[in-house]
């Protein structure tokens, strides 16, 4: 599944201020609402649901918080640049400055481990997470996010 089907330029924030976790699910959450057109609070309280089973940080500043909703049409993703880290339970300890939010249908199923996993995947790669780090601009920071998207074999 390429990044491309799961994020529009519209849905990068190249520079999102939070002070804390839930603030920036919130925010993250309101952007989701603007991208899909669903209720903000119901994106946050999938979120927060999700969350109370573990962080969804991933280590190393990157987290990707994920929800199930209901009246969720199809599977999309919101990428934020933290303008300062924040804590987010990781494991490592580390604040997180990379967020991927990623919203799903209940019935997504494998479609929505496909996505997580390619999501994890691209942001496991340093030499990507440096270059999203290094910039400010949201139309580049989407290119990043969607070049070199050659389907990878499953």
């Amino acid at each position: 599944m390429p990044l491309n089907d799961l994020v529009t330029p519209n849905a990068v924030v190249p520079a999102l201020k939070a002070n804390s976790k839930k603030q920036a699910l919130q925010e993250l959450a309101e952007k989701a609402a603007q991208v899909s057109g669903m209720a903000a609070r119901d994106i946050f309280d999938a979120l927060i649901q999700r969350e109370r089973l573990g962080s969804t940080a991933i280590g190393a500043g990157i987290a990707i918080p994920h929800g199930k909703l209901p009246k969720c049409p199809k599977i999309f993703g919101v990428f934020a640049r933290l303008e300062r880290p924040v804590d987010f339970e990781a494991l490592d300890d580390a604040p997180v400055d990379l967020v991927f939010l990623l919203v799903a249908p209940e019935s997504a199923g494998a479609d929505h481990l496909n996505a997580l996993s390619r999501i994890a995947r691209l942001l496991r790669d340093s030499r990507i997470v440096s270059t999203l780090r290094a910039t400010r601009d949201a139309s580049a920071l989407y290119s990043i996010l969607v070049r070199d998207q050659a389907p990878s074999a499953a």
